[in-house]
């Protein structure tokens, strides 16, 4: 079952509505109104994991194993 978001015309209230089968436009639940326009809507992807830290590496100036920032010599 699909889910779809809507704009209400009247009060500007953005809701999602779960559409079983051929149901009618849904109403808005903040103002009850019917003047309803079915919005563009997106959806995220995920996979599910954290991305590996970035590791800074030694400076290539001094060779400070802290990394760039702690180069003395800038």
């Amino acid at each position: 079952m699909p889910i779809f978001e809507y704009d209400c015309r009247d009060c500007g209230n953005r809701f999602e509505v779960l559409v079983r089968g051929r149901e009618a436009a849904a109403a808005c639940p903040a103002c009850s109104g019917q003047n309803v326009e079915k919005a563009l809507s997106t959806f995220a992807v995920g996979s599910g994991s954290q991305p590996a830290p970035v590791a800074a590496g030694p400076c290539g100036r001094c060779g400070d194993p802290r990394g760039p920032g702690a180069c003395s010599l800038n």
